[in-house]
């Protein structure tokens, strides 16, 4: 038997008070899920479906995260953030609400164009939907070669549609204007053309979808010790709490701010990540307009032919009721709403007023504008990743230590910025885990898939 000499064991006993120790641990759960946003529930629901045991931790007193439906403010549902269901014939969202009992409809097909006090001609309307097809064709193009700002690959030739595309696609379509976003991640996009709405809200509908699951909310995540062998330990101020593995759905911009520490820390290539995928700014301001002043139709979308950044977009007569949206994003939005929930109300009248004339402003009652730049666990609108860091999604699609995944829009290649993008990718991250631990079968090995499209897209929020 060999001795130990005190030599040995000194330095034994001094390692073993800076490393912390291996020892196998008695886990609480099988998972911990971070965050009860989409991709958090969808997660949860599937390790479930699997018999494990999981909980979900959120840090604020509710759930959907950035699905948020308030139904106060105004006594009929608001979506304070996510609104729109893309491509509900393959939205999972979309097909789960009937089992929810909640009505989801088809958006009404294209858009009106505001030209001064008056709508868009026909003509008009032709030459912006062109303006349209050809920016996205360009940016297209441009991404083939190399991954420019969008801005960049713009046509020289949009003439005074330049400022409404810009907007459209840029604040608009990825929350952050266009010298901000990856040409090769705009590309990559699923074409979204194809809309619907849940008529009791998206939040609502996230919520519904959550019942049943083990859910503990004000309980934010502050740290994960991942030195524990066979486990995973997750810090937050009620404790700490064990599990084989965790997967992670908050925003990019909380990860990004460093809210949540990891120890052993996260490789550079994943801090990268977070912060090529920072979220960009996207609000709404919602308005009662009883009486329908603007003479708009149930859910009619609304552009202007902007002459500067200073525009938005109408959503009006949200569900069938009074309530008209103003959404604003990029950096005007941002610079907005940091100066206030009153300037940005008094934005959206005079903006209206402007359109539709100054009797808009005297039919307004109550009001109310989101700030998701201000919550402390959300940090912003969605993410659009930055020139170059395209595959900044792919990489959070790595487990880290093979006991800790990342989900949630930010992680899906084509559908980020979509609801149905977070919940496909919380439930991938919850069966890659599922499959690391034998707790469910293989995946079949796949074929590789062709490039999206290129199609022309009209993006909506």
């Amino acid at each position: 038997m060999t001795m130990l000499s005190r030599r040995l064991f000194l330095a034994a006993a001094a390692a073993s008070a800076v490393r912390p120790s291996f020892a196998q641990v008695r886990t609480d759960f099988d998972f911990v899920v971070v965050g009860a946003g989409a991709a958090g529930i969808a997660a949860a629901r599937r390790i479930a479906a699997a018999n494990r045991r999981v909980v979900v931790l959120e840090a604020s007193n509710r759930i959907g995260g950035r699905c948020f439906t308030d139904t106060t403010t105004f006594g009929v549902p608001f979506d304070r953030g996510a609104h729109w269901l893309h491509m509900p014939d393959a939205n999972p969202v979309a097909k789960l609400a009937a089992a929810a009992k909640l009505d989801v409809y088809q958006a009404p097909p294209g858009q009106k164009v505001r030209i001064g006090r008056r709508n868009a001609r026909e003509g008009e309307l032709e030459d912006f939907l062109s303006s349209l097809v050809r920016a996205n064709r360009a940016i297209g193009e441009a991404a083939r070669k190399a991954d420019v700002p969008c801005m960049q690959a713009l046509p020289k030739d949009l003439l005074d549609w330049r400022p409404t595309i810009q907007f459209v696609l840029g604040p608009y379509g990825c929350s952050k204007d266009l010298n901000e976003v990856s040409a090769v991640d705009f590309s990559r996009s699923t074409d979204r053309d194809s809309e619907a709405f849940c008529l009791q809200g998206v939040g609502t509908l996230i919520t519904r979808l959550a019942s049943g699951l083990t859910v503990r909310l004000s309980t934010p995540v502050t740290g994960f010790d991942l030195w524990l062998r066979g486990a995973i330990e997750v810090v937050t101020p009620r404790g700490r709490i064990t599990a084989r593995a965790a997967i992670v759905t908050v925003s990019t911009a909380v990860l990004a701010a460093n809210k949540i520490k990891f120890d052993p820390e996260l490789p550079k290539r994943h801090v990268d990540a977070f912060n090529g995928l920072k979220l960009g700014s996207y609000d709404h301001i919602a308005l009662e307009l009883p009486g329908n002043p603007l003479g708009l139709q149930r859910d009619d979308l609304v552009f202007e032919k902007s002459g500067d950044v200073r525009t938005g977009a109408i959503l009006a007569n949200v569900g069938g009721s009074e309530l008209c949206l103003v959404a604003v994003g990029g950096k005007f939005g941002r610079d907005l709403a940091a100066q206030g929930e009153p300037a940005m109300v008094a934005f959206a009248q005079d903006w209206l007023a402007k359109l539709y004339g100054d009797d808009v402003k005297k039919a307004v009652k109550r009001t109310a504008a989101t700030q998701w730049n201000d919550d402390p666990w959300v940090m912003g609108g969605f993410s659009a990743a930055a020139p170059g860091a395209q595959g900044a999604r792919r990489t959070l699609m790595e487990p880290f230590r093979e006991r800790l995944w990342f989900a949630g829009e930010a992680v899906h290649e084509t559908l980020w910025g979509t609801v149905g993008g977070a919940w496909i990718s919380g439930e991938r991250a919850a069966e890659a885990a599922m499959r690391k631990f034998g707790f469910i079968a293989p995946a079949p090995r796949e074929e590789p898939k062709q490039e999206p499209k290129q199609a022309p897209r009209r993006r909506r929020r």
